[in-house]
């Protein structure tokens, strides 16, 4: 009798109290994952609406290698899904019907079927709920500075250099974009050679006139980012902003060195990406070293708070 007796207070401390609270926590994460939606441009031209968390899965996958250590993946879940949401409160849905496309114009994504097609059916089911797990274990979790969503930019590698200021870059100063150490350990992960004749580079630049074997002073750095990235170029007599050149030249990044002879300009250049916010391999080089997501973010991103989606102050 006296058995039953605990049984039956057991069963009751079950009734009163796990049960509510198990509603309540799923209630929360449904609100979180379902009540959320972001309009997404696919390759098609069609406007497909998903779940905002449903979205970050496609998001991490394209935009960060799924080897990667989870501590990086949560942090790229936080970034990606902090970049959504500044676009859903800031977009006009009125004027383009959409919040973010499948580019890196906005942000990178795959669906299921390209997942398959990167990582091939049997790491599909492994790297897959690898990701899912980041991005559930990170669930609504924003960066959040002077009560609005940052602008939580990410690139690849930042190489041999600290990240960029944002104005460096861009010309728009963000107080949480500073030049940070890029938590790489392999500063020399990313070096790679671009070489053009003069009739590549004529192209390229979209110059009409005939093209003339290169001197030395067709190729010049005219200023420098403060931690020593090009920031204008002048080239063949013309000025660039180095952003542009890259985009142009389809560089890997604004950290170059080169080397002019008369029919060939070769373009050396360190690191991948702008340089701007979190370094992905950075990330991932913090994660081995047994930092977690907060610490990662807070690195990259000094001077923000991590709140819950929907709580900015």
């Amino acid at each position: 009798m006296k058995k039953e007796w605990v049984w039956l207070v057991a069963l009751s401390f079950c009734i009163v109290l796990i049960i509510p609270w198990s509603v309540l926590r799923w209630q929360k994460e449904k609100v979180i994952s379902e009540d959320v939606q972001i309009r997404v441009l696919m390759p098609n031209g069609g406007v497909t609406k998903s779940p905002l968390e449903e979205y970050l899965v496609g998001v991490v996958a394209a935009e960060m290698p799924a080897e990667f250590e989870a501590e990086a993946l949560k942090a790229q879940a936080v970034a990606a899904r902090t970049y959504a949401a500044r676009r859903l409160s800031s977009s006009n849905q009125q004027d383009c019907g959409y919040d973010v496309d499948t580019t890196v114009q906005t942000q990178a994504w795959l669906s299921d079927a390209q997942m398959r097609g990167k990582w091939g059916w049997l790491n599909y089911w492994r790297y897959r709920g690898k990701i899912q797990k980041a991005v559930t274990e990170t669930r609504g979790m924003v960066l959040v500075a002077n009560g609005e969503y940052i602008e939580a930019y990410y690139h690849s590698s930042s190489g041999r250099k600290p990240t960029e200021r944002s104005e460096e870059v861009w010309s728009s100063p963000r107080p949480y974009l500073q030049n940070v150490s890029s938590g790489e350990e392999n500063l020399q992960r990313y070096i790679k050679s671009f070489s053009y004749t003069p009739q590549e580079l004529y192209k390229k630049l979209g110059i009409m006139k005939s093209a003339a074997s290169f001197t030395l002073g067709d190729f010049q750095i005219l200023e420098k980012t403060a931690v020593g990235r090009a920031k204008t170029v002048r080239v063949l007599g013309k000025v660039y902003p180095a952003t542009q050149l890259r985009k142009l030249l389809g560089l890997s990044s604004t950290d170059i060195e080169w080397v002019v002879q008369p029919e060939r300009l070769t373009i050396t250049t360190y690191g991948n990406g702008h340089a701007v916010g979190m370094s992905q391999w950075g990330a991932n080089d913090l994660a081995k070293g047994n930092k977690k997501v907060e610490e990662i973010l807070v690195h990259y991103y000094p001077g923000t708070k991590l709140m819950m989606l929907g709580h900015k102050q």
